[in-house]
């Protein structure tokens, strides 16, 4: 399928904004946000699909896209546009089985290898990161810095291409300069949830 990234791509973090996914996805979506990715590492499957069916119906009437992170059953349970998942998750041909019909999927890369091999699968964007130091993920994979991002947009040729990884708002333009097509961003816009709406709106107005 023919997908359009938006260049602002946010992902859900309970811990780090307090507030419920449905609460996040509400207040991206006021800021301006039509793709979002729900992510949870340490909620149940069952609170996870409780959290993320709340979410879904708030984010339908808005026409706003919803990308569960890593758990595919969780997806299709509650019928979300999509899931991303990572190099140790369920494999993206099985997914692509199991899901609906023109579901999304995204793969996160981590090196150019994966990269290559990326591109033979069927998924509608591929992440590559961490450009810079994360504070959203402890265990994350060595940082890449954003010089192989030209090298990265050269493999995928037409494929979207999501940088993730310690950015904020003095590096985005900087990170879809050097080849990206979208910026997945956490800390930058959840860590004041007070100011999540605003946040979004005004990374969407400089990138616009």
């Amino acid at each position: 399928m023919t997908f359009q990234l938006p260049k602002i791509y946010p992902i859900t973090d309970r811990k780090l904004s307090g507030l419920s996914h449905a609460e996040q996805v509400a207040r991206l979506i006021d800021g301006g946000a039509t793709l979002i990715q729900l992510r949870d590492k340490e909620a149940s499957p069952k609170t996870f699909l409780k959290e993320a069916e709340a979410a879904l119906g708030i984010a339908q009437p808005h026409n706003v896209k919803l990308i569960i992170n890593d758990r595919v059953d969780v997806a299709m349970a509650m019928g979300a546009d999509g899931v991303h998942l990572g190099q140790t998750d369920m494999p993206v041909d099985a997914a692509r089985k199991l899901l609906k019909a023109n579901s999304i999927i995204g793969l996160s890369t981590h090196n150019l290898s994966q990269v290559r091999a990326a591109r033979t699968l069927p998924v509608d964007y591929i992440a590559f990161g961490p450009i810079f130091e994360t504070p959203s993920k402890a265990d994350h994979e060595p940082v890449i810095g954003q010089g192989q991002l030209a090298e990265v947009r050269r493999i995928l040729g037409e494929l979207p291409l999501v940088a993730i990884g310690g950015i904020y708002p003095d590096n985005v333009h900087g990170v879809l300069t050097a080849g990206a097509d979208s910026v997945a961003l956490i800390s930058a816009l959840l860590s004041q949830p007070p100011k999540i709406t605003q946040n979004v709106r005004k990374l969407l107005e400089r990138e616009a």
